[in-house]
């Protein structure tokens, strides 16, 4: 019995260890009627996939502060260098850098507390196309969070940039909005996040949005993004 009670505790340990290890696989599916140029940051770079196509991305163990986004209304020079009307990277088309605000992301950090993945779709940089952001095999977890709505067509107008639907933080700046400075310990839902979260309650709508905005699966687990579910 003494054995067996050391043995156990080994054994979840290595097998943590062994989850924590493997790559995620992430698929991004473009289902909109057009062209978008999917970004990911900071394993992936960038794409083009034109309506129906997809693209696999093999994210290792442990990757922190992650997004991915479509791009919109692209045009790229043969060397890859270009601008997009929504998300763009600084001109390029292998992303290095975040996108430019409005964009709807997906923001993953996997092999966190608990060897667990957190996971998210967030509207504070706005929104440009609808998305799912769903498990996809690898550990039996099958919850994430929804926004095939589109809410550009209900966007108001303080808000429209770029033809999309910005959110209140980057167009006014203020810090009841962004939750920093004045703001960063007693900020809370605004007119503008419940518009936001109304429309799309598993994404985040402001920063502090955590409660119902944030999901988790095991280590181990793939993923799959879609554009216009």
């Amino acid at each position: 019995m003494a054995s067996s009670a050391i043995i156990l505790p080994v054994a979840a340990v290595l097998a943590l260890l062994a989850a924590a290890g493997e790559a995620a696989v992430f698929t991004v599916v473009n289902q909109c009627p057009y062209t978008v140029w999917a970004a990911s940051v900071p394993v992936g770079g960038g794409r083009q996939l034109n309506r129906g196509e997809t693209w696999t991305i093999n994210v290792p163990a442990g990757t922190t502060a992650a997004r991915i986004w479509a791009r919109t209304g692209c045009q790229f020079d043969g060397s890859g260098r270009g601008s997009c009307r929504t998300g763009d990277c600084g001109g390029v088309l292998q992303c290095t850098g975040y996108g430019r605000a409005p964009n709807t992301l997906a923001e993953f950090a996997l092999n966190q507390f608990m060897n667990l993945d957190f996971f998210d779709i967030s509207l504070i940089d706005g929104f440009n196309v609808p998305m799912n952001f769903l498990p996809d095999g690898g550990t039996g977890c099958n919850r994430g969070p929804r926004c095939a709505v589109d809410i550009t067509a209900r966007c108001p107008p303080e808000l429209r940039q770029d033809g999309v639907c910005n959110n209140a933080c980057p167009v006014f700046k203020r810090d009841e909005y962004c939750c920093v400075g004045t703001a960063i310990n007693t900020c809370g839902p605004t007119n503008y996040s419940r518009f936001f979260k109304d429309l799309c309650p598993d994404a985040y709508s402001y920063p502090k949005d955590d409660p119902t905005s944030t999901f988790t699966c095991p280590g181990g687990t793939n993923y799959r993004v879609v554009f216009c579910p």
